[in-house]
């Protein structure tokens, strides 16, 4: 983009008050890093619940022997019957290179998936980057997991970006929590953050949000951030025994 304007500058197609408009228009920072990450949401079959866990367990091996897995949960509170699970990608092309390997390893299809997808209801997938401001932390420990949804009003982050940043480092700093990531979405519902929460458990994660909604620090940056929010859903989740993350 930025050498295509150039260009148009130099041959005198564009003037400077052009550039200075599209920059104007422009719905957030530029996004340098090609890494993404696929969220990966299944509904399973009440009865099957168990049976697909166990059969996940023993051949999770076969898929993650072409790409990397960053979590997989099951679902707490928030829905029922529900996996979720991260898988890392260094780009679009990397991705579809490991999709194509799938669809050609006989043992993947044959152990795991020709047996897994009569267990499922429903399978949906979304793509998302970490914001700029936002490395991915790895918990230490044994926890359990949240995960926030944003919905925002359209605009980019360009809009609500400045807002929603300060909202999240100043619930980080206070210490309630602890931030795994922040992931804005790129296919899927447009104008959605994910942000994703550690807690040592059920009971901590209550007690830090019930004195975050007393901290006068917290509730200005929120008050400052909810202007620009549509909804928002919150999920409680468990990591699997074989998920990276505990």
């Amino acid at each position: 983009m930025l050498c295509t304007l150039r260009t148009l500058l130099l041959k005198g197609s564009l003037s400077v008050k052009g550039v200075q408009a599209t920059a104007a228009f422009a719905t957030g920072p530029r996004q340098h890093d090609t890494t993404l990450y696929e969220f990966r949401t299944y509904s399973i079959k009440p009865s099957m619940m168990n049976s697909f866990m166990e059969l996940t367990q023993e051949n999770l091996h076969l898929r993650t022997a072409h790409s990397e897995m960053v979590g997989y949960w099951t679902y707490e509170l928030g829905g029922l019957n529900k996996v979720f699970h991260i898988w890392k990608y260094d780009s679009f092309t990397h991705r579809t290179a490991v999709r194509s390997k799938l669809a050609q390893d006989k043992s993947w299809k044959e152990k795991y998936i020709s047996k897994a997808l009569p267990m499922m209801d429903k399978q949906d997938n979304e793509i998302a980057y970490l914001v700029p401001w936002c490395k991915l932390e790895i918990p230490e420990k044994e926890g359990v997991y949240e995960m926030v949804s944003f919905q925002f009003k359209p605009g980019g982050p360009a809009v609500w970006g400045k807002s929603f940043r300060s909202a999240i480092s100043t619930h980080v700093n206070c210490g309630y929590t602890k931030l795994v990531g922040v992931f804005n979405t790129e296919y899927g519902l447009l104008n959605q953050v994910h942000v994703l929460w550690w807690n040592d458990n059920s009971d901590s994660r209550a007690a830090g949000r019930h004195l975050a909604h007393e901290d006068a620090r917290v509730v200005a940056a929120v008050r400052e951030s909810v202007g620009f929010l549509d909804s928002q859903r919150n999920f409680l989740l468990v990591p699997a025994p074989f998920s990276p993350m505990k």
